[in-house]
């Protein structure tokens, strides 16, 4: 397989560095990066998969045997739905989830069959019964998982009552069986380990916020307003895997708060939880860093040395977060490139920046508030490190 340096590393001897090639080595170091990133994923995946795949086959088993051999129940096919159901909603949040889920049945129960015996069986008759419900529904939560179980009940109701005698106690103890069976299954015999769940979720969007900063720092360097561009679109598409991290993080709060086998992972999880809050912040603090420097370069103002030098600072305590969050170590070493960050940019006013220039230099300040708060220093502490390593004329150790 072919390897692809990264833009920002030493070239072969040899290689005119004109910016034809830099742009092909940009070119092959994305699609490189891309490529590793998407069998990463794919990978990553499977392993979820297949561990869902195997919590929803044992709590099907489970809830249909105790539905069937213990309480007698002839046909509960409900019981296996409400727990796989549980089991395939997004991590997080399952509890309130099964919640919703019975009571959303409760509610199309008690519409489905009250409208019937008032006004019987027939189409229209169905589309009250569920319009009914959803009100009902919303009503009571708004939620989308209760909206869904109020409807989908009252067109069983209606559809199966006339045929299927006595369906709703056994649908309202079945969903309840299947949900309980669902969440023990998740949070106690089959938890996920909530540490592999955040460091997947996790790696990505860092990895990609280092990656963005360093391109930049070497766009502007090469005074390349065209790459800086491109910088700020990579920042913008992390949003989406933020998300995905902030739901993992949920996610995996959940299995340490209830799950005993995985109450030893509460310290590791809750640097990750810190670090999670803050690094949407510091996406979009490095986003309005690249976007100025787009201004910078584009303006022809001066451009000091030190303002490349700084973000790439950041790109590396980025990495340095990450490393030092993945092995439970206090990120000692992020903090003290994150101020050398905000010293080196600051050194732009003694070497004469104008308007996007200092625009730079603060934006490398808010991003480094942002970065200091995700490793664990509350908001008041942050502003002020920072004031006292951009006022400093000593680099900080």
């Amino acid at each position: 397989m072919f390897s692809f340096r990264h833009p920002g590393r030493r070239r072969p001897p040899g290689l005119p560095a004109d910016p034809a090639t830099r742009r092909v080595d940009e070119i092959l170091a994305r699609w490189a990066d891309a490529s590793r990133t998407k069998v990463r994923d794919r990978v990553r995946q499977i392993e979820i998969n297949l561990m869902i795949a195997v919590q929803a086959g044992v709590a099907a088993a489970l809830s249909w045997g105790i539905a069937h051999e213990v309480l007698n129940t002839p046909q509960p096919v409900f019981a296996p739905a409400a727990a796989v159901g549980t089991i395939a909603s997004s991590t997080g949040q399952r509890l309130h989830r099964t919640v919703a889920l019975i009571a959303g049945v409760a509610v199309g129960i008690g519409v489905g069959d009250g409208l019937m015996l008032i006004a019987g069986r027939g189409p229209w008759q169905l589309g009250v019964i569920v319009t009914l419900a959803v009100i009902g529904a919303i009503l009571i939560s708004g939620r989308g998982v209760l909206l869904a179980q109020a409807g989908g009940t009252a067109v069983l109701i209606a559809a199966l009552s006339p045929t299927v005698g006595e369906l709703e106690y056994p649908r309202f103890v079945d969903a309840l069986i299947g949900g309980g069976v669902g969440l023990v299954v998740v949070l106690l015999l089959l938890p996920f380990n909530p540490r592999r769940i955040v460091q997947r979720a996790a790696s990505y969007p860092i990895e990609e916020l280092a990656r963005q900063l360093s391109l930049t720092a070497q766009a502007m360097r090469a005074r390349d307003p065209a790459a800086i561009g491109r910088a700020v679109d990579g920042f913008g598409a992390i949003e989406s895997d933020l998300v995905n991290l902030k739901a993992a993080v949920e996610g995996a709060k959940e299995v340490v708060q209830f799950a005993p086998a995985r109450w030893h992972r509460r310290q590791t999880l809750a640097l990750f939880t810190q670090g999670a809050e803050h690094m949407d912040n510091a996406v979009w603090s490095s986003r309005g860093l690249a976007r100025r420097a787009v201004s910078l370069v584009a303006d022809g103002e001066p451009l000091p040395d030190c303002l490349p030098v700084a973000v790439d600072r950041l790109a590396d305590a980025v990495r340095l977060l990450h490393d030092e969050f993945r092995h439970g170590r206090v990120p000692d070493e992020a903090r003290r490139r994150v101020l050398r960050a905000v010293h080196d940019a600051s050194q732009g006013y003694d070497h004469g920046v104008a308007l996007s220039g200092a625009a730079v230099v603060a934006q490398v300040r808010s991003a480094a508030t942002d970065l200091l708060q995700a490793t664990g220093v509350d908001r008041e502490d942050a502003n002020k490190l920072v004031r006292e390593a951009a006022r400093t004329t000593a680099t900080p150790t």
